[in-house]
């Protein structure tokens, strides 16, 4: 059996040391550079949706009973007092809203009823005197009559015929004198042509009264 030498001894031990630190340097080393892979908060990002639940606070559960249901439905409306001061405010907000469209308010008004043009075709549709106003009352009578005398029903039908074409004529007749007053008043505006023409013609065939907005001129004046 061979025996080491002395000097083979220490050159081991030393090999072996040398061994050890490079392990020891190498681990170190490595727990050095792996040790900023691990800062952070080391949890996943909570949802959107869980994050709310969390402030929000936990769920009620759901009533088990009908009497339940409605105690709680009773406590999230209040009180009798305070739903009748929310329904008494509501009303009074409606009424004033119902008040501004029928002053003519542009923000208050249907999209097509705004914009300076319309509201330029209503005052000159209101300053008018127009036939096609009348048909409504007059086809209404005439229905009637026929209803009380079935004999004048070729009569009632005709007159009825009659009204429709002076209708249709002073409606186109009114068409071309807005779209020319609009042309005139508005040049560089796009809402023209049958459109116009119609808005006015529907305005016109409405009982005065019965006009949303209401008429700002009376028949006659100056628009």
């Amino acid at each position: 059996m061979k025996l080491f030498r002395r000097g083979e001894s220490s050159t081991t031990d030393e090999s072996a040391d040398l061994t050890a630190g490079s392990d020891g340097g190498s681990a170190a080393g490595s727990t050095r550079t792996a040790a900023p892979a691990t800062e952070g908060k080391g949890r996943p990002t909570p949802k959107r949706r869980d994050a709310q639940g969390k402030r929000r606070g936990p769920v009620a559960p759901a009533p088990l009973t009908s009497k339940e249901a409605r105690a709680r439905r009773k406590a999230t409306r209040g009180s009798r007092q305070d739903r009748k001061a929310a329904s008494s405010e509501r009303r009074l907000a409606a009424q004033d809203r119902r008040a501004r469209m029928l002053a003519g308010e542009d923000k208050y008004l249907l999209p097509r009823d705004q914009g300076p043009v319309r509201a330029f075709v209503r005052d000159i549709v209101d300053g008018r005197r127009n036939l096609v106003g009348l048909f409504m009352p007059m086809a209404l009578v005439l229905i009637l009559s026929m209803f009380v005398a079935p004999a004048l029903q070729t009569i009632v039908t005709l007159a009825m015929l009659v009204m429709m074409a002076f209708m249709m004529a002073e409606g186109f007749l009114l068409g071309r004198i807005v779209n020319n007053r609009v042309r005139e008043r508005f040049p560089d505006s796009t809402d023209t042509g049958y459109r116009l023409g119609w808005y006015a013609f529907v305005r016109a065939s409405q009982i005065r009264k019965m006009r949303a907005p209401k008429p700002r001129v009376s028949p006659g004046d100056a628009v």
